[in-house]
């Protein structure tokens, strides 16, 4: 299944200048064109295959226009990477970070360039979807998460770049912030909902490595689905609590019964709405069986996951809506932000 496309217009690369630098760092790299593809998933960091001969790696790199604080931040997902991936191999293998933006305009990283089937709204043409084969990925989704939750942070590079004391209420008071900076119309339902997320924070909290925008389109499978040989976007990945890691995951765990708009608000219906694929409480059963943790908060983490991918989507509606980007993706994301809110609320409503 072909995971790329010719550049986007308005994101092209200098290709001279970036083929000199190649030439320059990489060792061994073959005195052939280098040919420059994108990669057609993703709403945030901007992600190209490069092709130099025989060779090839990824490149990522910042979104176009201004960004928020501390966000696409390429230097510390390279880091992540280079901490993560001697104990979880679906985490590519980083090869060089750069910060000379004369290179692609930014600071920017290449890394490994895996490959296997990214699945998201549908299946591959030659792969009939069975029951069986959902459930397969939902049990593989599931044993990921639990097995990168039990890596031991202590002995990666990760400590020295992580707070895990009061991650839950930097976060809560965080993305609420990022909300308010963002912000572009009025919702009546945020109100109320940070109101909930900010009095019934859990009070103890657990600590693992997290990866933090864990979904099913950031994966990629081997060619009979048994296995995941890729697991992308780490930028938002720290040390913090699993749980929350957990309800971001949850989050983009659509079911058939869910609202239209959350269900297809960026496009298609995810394919975790086909039978076969396990229930969100069905994924939250495995995940403790799996982790031996206690899942007993659940509900709080899936409301703040919500709530999370509503404030990210609102920081992209925002900078379409200043003309910082001209994607014509992000024009709906307003739509889908008031739909996550509203149901996020509805999910607190339910627990309070």
């Amino acid at each position: 299944m072909d995971d790329t496309i010719p550049v986007r217009s308005g994101e092209e690369l200098g290709v001279k200048r970036l083929e000199a630098f190649l030439q320059e760092k990489i060792v061994d790299l073959p005195n052939d064109p280098l040919e420059v593809q994108q990669f057609s998933t993703g709403y945030s960091n901007l992600t190209y295959q490069l092709k130099v001969g025989e060779w090839e790696a990824v490149l990522r790199r910042p979104p176009l226009g201004p960004v928020a604080p501390k966000a696409h931040d390429m230097k510390r997902e390279y880091h992540i990477l280079s901490s993560i991936h001697p104990y979880f191999q679906a985490a590519p293998e980083p090869i060089l970070f750069s910060d000379d933006v004369s290179v692609v305009g930014s600071p920017f990283f290449l890394m490994e360039r895996k490959h296997g089937i990214v699945i998201d709204s549908k299946f591959p043409k030659d792969i009939v979807p069975t029951v069986e084969k959902c459930r397969q990925l939902s049990t593989i989704m599931v044993d990921q998460l639990a097995d990168l939750h039990s890596i031991p942070y202590e002995k990666t590079g990760l400590a020295q770049i992580s707070k895990p004391d009061g991650f839950m209420e930097r976060q809560v008071h965080g993305w609420i912030s990022r909300y308010e900076r963002a912000k572009t119309d009025e919702i009546k339902e945020v109100g109320p909902l940070v109101a909930y997320l900010q009095k019934n924070m859990p009070r103890y909290s657990q600590t693992s490595i997290i990866h933090y925008d864990f979904k099913i389109n950031n994966a990629m499978f081997n060619q009979n689905l048994s296995e995941m040989v890729g697991l992308f976007d780490w930028e938002m990945s720290t040390v913090g609590d699993p749980l929350a890691d957990l309800g971001v995951a949850l989050s983009y765990w659509t079911e058939s019964g869910d609202p239209e708009m959350v269900k297809s608000g960026l496009g298609q219906a995810s394919l975790t709405t086909l039978d076969g694929f396990l229930s969100r409480n069905e994924f939250i059963e495995a995940y403790a069986v799996r982790s031996g943790r206690d899942v007993s908060t659940i509900d709080y983490y899936l409301t703040f996951g919500y709530f999370k991918l509503a404030v990210i989507l609102q920081q992209i509606y925002y900078r379409y809506e200043l003309g910082q980007t001209k994607d014509i993706r992000f024009s709906s994301l307003g739509k889908m932000v008031k739909s996550l809110i509203t149901h996020a609320a509805h999910v607190a409503a339910k627990e309070a």
